[in-house]
């Protein structure tokens, strides 16, 4: 029997005067926008997580402000499922003499409209729905994620 196996992955939406930092990615031949996200690695605390990927995918330092959600997502392509801490996190510093993830190929800031306009471009509709949730004010607190060592 095969054992099921979600991937955990973090996610930041990060704000900055009503726009919205994406990265401009490639994913199964096609280019795509998606929040800086990525999986957690072996050992690391979920924030640590999505501040490292943010980083590593934009160059910009972050704070991580509170958690938007947990989300669930099945990709159709090769029917992973993506369990995504989402969190809200404001940029604080820009290190644009990082080099960033070989697969990233721009970096983007993008109001809600232009986002919706190129909604066929999004990775997946987990990168809608984290801005959504945000807007509307949607905050849960870091406490609630408890890792035990």
């Amino acid at each position: 029997m095969m054992r099921w196996t979600p991937h955990a992955t973090v996610a930041c939406v990060i704000e900055d005067a009503g726009r919205f930092l994406l990265v401009e990615e490639r994913s199964n031949g096609q280019t795509v926008l998606n929040q800086p996200a990525g999986h957690l690695e072996p050992g690391e605390r979920i924030v640590d997580g999505a501040r490292r990927e943010a980083l590593e995918e934009t160059g910009w330092e972050v704070e991580i402000d509170a958690l938007l959600g947990f989300y669930t997502f099945t990709s159709a392509h090769n029917q992973t499922c993506y369990h995504r801490f989402c969190f809200a996190a404001k940029p604080t510093r820009h290190r644009p003499e990082l080099e960033l993830d070989a697969c990233i190929l721009d970096t983007h800031w993008l109001t809600l409209e232009e986002i919706r306009e190129q909604a066929h471009r999004l990775r997946s509709p987990m990168v809608l729905q984290g801005i959504e949730d945000y807007l509307a004010g949607t905050r849960y607190p870091l406490e609630l994620l408890v890792e035990l060592d």
